[in-house]
């Protein structure tokens, strides 16, 4: 177990020093003068020297890449060219409405998608069966942003029982929170619904036929402990690899829910500081990002072994 762990670690440095290198090179070595392309096409030769010497691109390259490193060691991402606020302040001030947005909408995602999967496997050919798996095809279908008009046209144009825009930190309160973010969550959530519960359906059926559950079945327990108890969990690496990597991408992914809804989080500030040519804001939400997906992904697989007792040998 302990050697399954530090195996799983290691194998994540790599992947974070090659992804570092990579955010590294995507503006030194993108064509034409990086100066240029962050300042615009009015900057004076001034302007330009400041920059490259602000971004300490007179320094030979291997130079550049260890002053770099050095400063992300000590949780330096630089300064914004815009704002001129480093980096780490600009992430701090969004990450509280991206995160509290993702993890609502897992939390919504789970408590709605598998049991829906598991009742669809355990109806397997039924109309309830293909009523789900027609719904979950259509809710994979729509794009997001139509599905958030729609949902805003319900409930806050006609309906009137939530606000269409904006943002409460949960510290103001559970109710305040709830009442802005659970229309961006139901309309974030309906891709990662349909998905998750196509994946437990699926995972789900090829469990139930297995010699244990009609052995747990034999013995007469009731039908509730055998799906959820041995067949589930037995089922359950798919769907939490699933669920995980869902987590990963509504992190890096919300740019058009937050557009949508007027959402401060990092999304916004990705579409902002793209439009800006901010590159310093841009390299640090794709090292954040970058490091939310192994981060993850490494609790994916150590949850393997918890999982799978096989691994632990």
């Amino acid at each position: 177990m302990l050697a399954y762990f530090v195996r799983r670690v290691l194998a994540a440095i790599p992947v974070m020093i090659v992804v570092a290198l990579f955010v590294f090179l995507l503006l030194r070595l993108t064509p034409g003068d990086p100066a240029a392309i962050i300042a615009g096409d009015m900057a004076t030769p001034q302007q330009l020297a400041d920059i490259r010497e602000a971004l300490g691109l007179n320094e030979p390259l291997y130079t550049q890449f260890v002053t770099w490193s050095t400063q992300l060691l000590t949780g330096d991402f630089g300064t914004s060219l815009i704002s001129r606020t480093p980096v780490t302040t600009l992430i701090g001030q969004r990450l509280e409405p991206t995160v509290s947005l993702a993890l609502l909408t897992i939390t919504l995602t789970i408590l709605i998608s598998v049991p829906l999967g598991v009742l669809a496997a355990w109806k397997h050919g039924s109309w309830i069966d293909n009523l789900v798996t027609t719904a979950s095809v259509v809710g994979f279908s729509i794009p997001v942003f139509v599905i958030g008009y729609i949902l805003i046209q319900i409930f806050a144009l006609e309906l009137k029982l939530l606000p269409v825009q904006g943002f409460r930190s949960i510290s103001e309160g559970v109710g305040p929170f709830l009442e802005r973010a659970i229309l961006p969550a139901l309309t974030l959530a309906s891709i990662y619904i349909a998905l998750i519960t196509r994946m437990t359906r699926a995972a789900m059926l090829d469990v139930l036929g297995e010699d244990y559950v009609r052995t747990a079945r034999a013995k007469g327990l009731d039908e509730n402990a055998v799906l959820f108890s041995h067949a589930l969990r037995n089922a359950a690496v798919p769907i939490l690899t699933v669920i995980g990597t869902g987590f990963a991408l509504m992190i890096s992914g919300v740019v058009v829910t937050e557009s949508v809804f007027n959402i401060p989080g990092l999304g916004r500030l990705t579409v902002d500081a793209i439009l800006a040519r901010d590159y310093p804001v841009i390299q640090g939400l794709i090292l954040l990002t970058s490091g939310i997906y192994v981060l993850v992904n490494l609790a994916i697989d150590l949850s393997y072994a918890f999982l799978d007792p096989r691994i632990r040998y």
